[in-house]
């Protein structure tokens, strides 16, 4: 192959990749609505900051008519790309912070900040567990600096005798706060009865759900439509799984009395609409009305093992020898 002909060859291929590129660009443009993963790409997050921007409204899906994920659609997608300031006024919208950044960010001390955050100043909007199995609780940066516009007095000076007392009773209203933000999400982002009494049911324990929901397949059903509450999995080991699960399901009274009262609301207006599916019935004699009737069974006579029959009388077996002897021929004959 001459160097003109590997030339050519290269530029064609060159030429071929570019005009597939366009297309396929093209495509994309033309497309109503995009999956997240290729969503996020265009608005330049990353899927979990992506998610987020989802459950917070920031960002609006739409169904999908296949039944699968939702989807963005393409003119939401122009609009957040055409905003001023994008995308890092998307991206500071759906940042969360640690604690110790939300201190830096709020120039106050971690322990001054735990302080607040545990007496329900704060509402977390995500946590997860480190290695060492503690809790790692993510706050969002907007909504700490509109917490320090609005109530700079509380980050200076002596605590209020109000938030002190909530410390001294050992209060901690974190995960409260975040189930209460997380059950939130999950009750705007659909409006079928049964996926939101699903979701209200997800932070009780089966007992109480039990309870206050005596159908077995309607709990067999909002088992079926559970969403899952936290992202990315539950962890693996035996501790943290049931140090997550504590975190997962109200302990309140007043949290626990709440949700029971709007399960039982949801679940009135989901049996309104579309009660919980039953078994069918397999077709049969059962089905019009009539009771099935078992064929008779023809009983057997009983008989007698010959080991349990009764012997015979010993002068019974004495006539029988007699009549032997009798028949017997005489050997002289």
């Amino acid at each position: 192959m001459t160097t003109q002909d590997m030339s050519s060859w290269v530029t064609g291929d060159a030429l071929y990749a570019t005009r597939y590129a366009v297309r396929d660009a093209a495509e994309r443009d033309r497309a109503p609505s995009l999956a997240l993963s290729g969503a996020a790409r265009e608005l330049q997050l990353r899927r979990g900051e992506l998610d987020l921007a989802v459950q917070l409204g920031q960002v609006r899906t739409a169904s999908d008519a296949r039944g699968g994920p939702p989807r963005i659609p393409r003119h939401e997608i122009d609009r957040l790309r055409a905003a001023e300031g994008f995308p890092d006024v998307l991206r500071e919208r759906v940042r969360a912070v640690g604690t110790r950044e939300a201190a830096e960010l709020l120039s106050i001390t971690g322990h001054r900040f735990t302080c607040l955050a545990r007496t329900g100043h704060f509402i977390p909007v995500r946590f997860y567990l480190n290695r060492y199995r503690a809790v790692v609780w993510m706050y969002l940066a907007c909504e700490l600096r509109d917490f320090a516009q609005d109530h700079a007095d509380l980050l200076t000076g002596r605590m209020p005798p109000v938030v002190r007392a909530a410390l001294d009773a050992g209060a901690d209203r974190r995960p409260r706060n975040w189930r209460g933000r997380k059950l939130g999400m999950l009750l705007r982002a659909t409006s079928d009865p049964w996926l939101r009494a699903a979701a209200i049911a997800a932070v009780l324990d089966p007992v109480t759900v039990a309870e206050v929901v005596p159908d077995p397949y309607e709990r067999s059903r909002l088992r079926v439509l559970r969403p899952e509450l936290l992202t990315g999995g539950r962890p693996q080991s035996p501790a943290g799984r049931e140090l997550v699960d504590r975190l997962l399901l109200a302990d309140h009274p007043d949290e626990i009395l709440w949700h029971r009262m709007s399960l039982a609301e949801a679940l009135h207006e989901a049996r309104r609409l579309s009660p919980a599916p039953r078994p069918v019935q397999a077709a049969g004699p059962g089905a019009s009305g009539q009771t099935a009737r078992r064929p008779a069974t023809r009983l057997l006579p009983r008989r007698t093992p010959c080991a349990l029959r009764t012997p015979r009388p010993p002068h019974a077996r004495r006539a029988l020898l007699d009549r032997l002897r009798r028949r017997k021929p005489d050997p002289a004959d």
